[in-house]
């Protein structure tokens, strides 16, 4: 990937030249996490499941952990490391979007997220004031800490739907679970993508029997297709084995959180 830098980051040596850099950019820079990254991925989601059961208090380790990842996997996917400061910033941002949704009714949760992001976002750009690099650095920058700031804080809408249903953020970490691994099984995308998502959507069949109902088709299946496109964010550009092992964990389960809180207002 090309080195870019953020504020507090130092730049990344520049890749190597000759034969092997033309050997390198001659492969497909789409390049799946793998199945170790997927079975942590699979521990995640299961923390996550196992707490949601119990509340949000119990659920929300797995999601600040989760937040964590996500932040700094999104700026080693972009290129940028250490970024401290963006790093700190976007997690920060995660965890006030966790107080905010422990302090409010149900009703008020997206308004409290939004109003995280707006301050957050505002915060960002007083961020960007103290960048010294260029013009196209500090755009870099401003859109690598701008988006991780928006993943970390919708990661808190898994938080969320923990109070409107458990059972429903169970299922759909189920969902990305089964699918993140079904993905990492050797064969062609061709293959082994449709077959992650009905391994989502057979969490949902098997969940459907249980006290949730025909619900857990929706929370299933949409689990398995977040953790698609989480993975497809993942793989893209050549990615280290550092970016796997961070936003090919995180992503997947991150990806679902926009979807399992409407679905289980809509649906429970």
């Amino acid at each position: 990937m090309n080195a870019r830098t953020a504020p507090g980051a130092d730049a990344e040596a520049p890749a190597g030249r000759g034969p092997t850099r033309a050997r390198h950019r001659a492969r497909s820079p789409i390049i799946s996490p793998g199945w170790q990254p997927a079975l942590l991925t699979a521990v995640l989601a299961g923390l996550l499941a196992a707490g949601a059961s119990f509340g949000q208090w119990a659920a929300l380790p797995a999601v600040v952990l989760l937040q964590a990842v996500t932040a700094a996997g999104w700026f080693r996917l972009n290129g940028m490391w250490p970024a401290r400061q963006g790093i700190v910033l976007a997690f920060a941002g995660g965890l006030a979007a966790d107080a905010a949704v422990l302090a409010v009714d149900e009703d008020d949760v997206p308004g409290a997220l939004l109003g995280v992001l707006g301050v957050w976002f505002l915060l960002v750009i007083v961020l960007q004031l103290r960048h010294r690099g260029s013009s196209d650095e500090r755009l870099d920058s401003l859109t690598a800490t701008s988006a991780s700031t928006l993943l970390t804080v919708v990661a808190g809408a898994l938080l969320a739907a923990v109070e409107v249903s458990g059972a429903a953020v169970a299922v759909a970490a189920g969902g990305v679970a089964a699918a993140t691994v079904v993905r990492a099984l050797p064969g062609p995308p061709a293959l082994t993508s449709p077959l992650a998502l009905a391994a989502g959507f057979g969490v949902g069949v098997w969940a459907s029997g249980q006290d949730i109902g025909t619900p857990a088709l929706a929370l299933g299946a949409a689990g398995g297709a977040c953790a698609l496109l989480g993975l497809r964010v993942a793989s893209y550009d050549f990615p280290s084995r550092f970016v796997h092992f961070t936003a090919g964990v995180a992503l997947p389960l991150t990806a679902a959180a926009p979807a399992v809180y409407p679905l289980a207002v809509a649906l429970l």
